[in-house]
């Protein structure tokens, strides 16, 4: 097993974040050309503890080489299964997520939790992501390390890739929150 692991800070409210955080995949998004889809599954908030809890099925182009996905008779297509929780009273957003397509040979297990900064919680965000890649090839050590270690670098280097995105989406958010913000100053 291999482990990606990293925190970034985004310079925009927890509310921002989290309302940005639905508005991540789509046409807007040019970083996330690869979501073809987003289903919400089921939605419903603990009366409780007034956490939100969400499943969706999130369906991508698959990024394997194309000689990997001619070599395991797989399609160019790809099921990613997503979990999430908001929670408005401690101001936090975690979501879980795993691959549905290739589970058998490879799993991606990931965890990303928003939460307000704990240097400038007014302004700005925290963003903790945490993956575990497992690949269950048999007992080929050596392959199996080469496979999670390749999994590891691409999933980095498309996590940068998503961070830039949710960027611009934020920066959307922050012009829709200021519009709305100004329309309920003239009421």
């Amino acid at each position: 097993m291999k482990i990606f692991s990293a925190t970034t800070e985004f310079d925009y409210t927890w509310e921002e974040v989290s309302v940005g955080n639905w508005r991540k995949y789509g046409p807007w998004n040019e970083k996330t050309p690869h979501v073809i889809a987003v289903d919400t599954l089921s939605r419903s908030v603990d009366p409780a503890t007034g956490i939100l809890r969400t499943e969706r099925l999130i369906t991508c182009k698959q990024s394997a080489p194309q000689w990997l996905q001619h070599f395991l008779c797989t399609s160019s297509v790809s099921h990613v299964f997503e979990t999430s929780y908001v929670d408005p009273s401690a101001k936090k957003v975690t979501m879980c997520s795993h691959n549905m397509t290739m589970a058998d040979l490879l799993t991606v297990q990931e965890t990303v939790v928003y939460q307000p900064s704990p240097t400038s919680p007014a302004a700005r965000t925290q963003m903790y992501q945490n993956a575990k890649i497992t690949a269950l090839c048999g007992g080929w050590q050596k392959i199996k390390n080469s496979i999670e270690q390749f999994t590891v670098d691409r999933f980095s280097q498309n996590a940068a890739m998503g961070r830039e995105g949710f960027e611009m989406v934020l920066e959307m958010s922050r012009k829709a929150f200021a519009e709305q913000r100004e329309q309920q100053a003239k009421l």
